[in-house]
């Protein structure tokens, strides 16, 4: 890769790294399932009428849209507004890689491979670690909420793999269009009216600020120079920059948060990203797929390469094509 894109790759990975701290501020201005639904409304809202018109079935949009938009985004908005810290959170998310190959093997008959198994065995056990920490720490109920979330991200990623989009930011902002409503009436119902008014009605610059980040930065910048890099380079060169994210969550919690990291959870991370790099990148090397490990959750397609129609055998200097027989008078 050229140095230019090497640092748009690490600019992406750290824009979604960021979006953790950018969650965790915002949830100080709106109630988890309101925030969720301005997030994709703005996501949606105007870009929809510029990326076109769906390139896939609508049952897939749909589909992935409440997977991902309402039970993922929504029980990770959740978990953090119970008190899960944003830096663990893009650690222990990356776990979704680990029941993306579970629910591939249930659902899509992939066998993965005992590079893929070790991998997710030292993810778990990462996990394990996480948990131990939190429990100690924090509140159990939260961490567990962020699992599911990681959880329906999985489930998402197949979805997404069996829609096989052409177009990944096309995809996404459709995708987008669908959990509005659904976290609108969902927190209406649970978060109540008067609560989210006065979350509304309190709107500032700063609020403005946080759902223009999670909206558009995160989603139309990252998928768009995302699908670029994926035009541009094979998808087991861009794919690994996807494991900088919890680098970068991490990180900017402490700094901007003040969030501190105990022994454990460095430990935690670096057996969850190793692991989440030894389940995902191995499968990449053995399908030329990219790995589903991205902020969004959405599986990008495979490289160009692979996507092109398998060729016939060469013919050799001495196949030659047979003569076409000669039109009668």
């Amino acid at each position: 890769m050229r140095p230019l894109h090497i640092a748009l790759a690490a600019l992406v990975a750290a824009v979604w790294g960021v979006n953790f701290v950018v969650i965790e501020i915002g949830l100080g201005h709106f109630p988890p399932l309101l925030f969720s639904a301005l997030r994709f409304l703005v996501a949606a809202l105007p870009a929809v009428f510029f990326v076109g018109r769906p390139k896939v079935a609508w049952k897939w949009i749909v589909g992935v849209g409440l997977v991902l938009g309402v039970a993922k985004f929504g029980l990770l908005f959740i978990g953090m507004d119970r008190g899960m810290p944003a830096g663990l959170s893009s650690l222990v998310l990356q776990v979704q890689a680990v029941f993306t190959a579970l629910f591939a093997a249930l659902a899509l008959g992939e066998r993965p491979g005992r590079v893929r198994m070790s991998g997710m065995a030292v993810a778990l056990a990462g996990i394990g670690v996480a948990a131990i920490d939190e429990g100690a720490s924090g509140p159990v109920l939260a961490f567990v909420l962020v699992i599911a979330a990681a959880a329906c991200w999985g489930v998402s990623n197949v979805l997404t793999r069996k829609a096989a989009p052409p177009d990944s930011l096309n995809f996404m902002v459709w995708v987008s269009t669908v959990p509005v409503l659904p976290l609108l009436g969902l927190s209406l119902l649970f978060e109540g009216w008067d609560r989210d008014a006065d979350a509304l009605a309190a709107l500032d610059w700063s609020g403005v600020g946080i759902i223009v980040y999670v909206a558009w930065i995160t989603t139309v910048f990252g998928f768009g120079a995302w699908g670029f890099l994926l035009r541009h380079h094979p998808a087991s060169s861009v794919a690994p920059f996807t494991l900088l994210v919890p680098v970068f969550g991490m990180s900017s919690a402490a700094l901007l948060l003040g969030e501190s990291v105990s022994p454990l959870r460095w430990c935690a991370a670096a057996l969850l990203v190793g692991g989440v790099a030894l389940t995902s990148l191995a499968g990449a090397r053995r399908t030329g797929a990219a790995v589903p490990a991205t902020q969004e959750g959405i599986p990008e397609p495979e490289s160009e390469q692979a996507q092109q129609p398998e060729q016939g055998p060469e013919r050799g200097p001495e196949q030659e094509p047979e003569p076409r027989p000669k039109a009668r008078a």
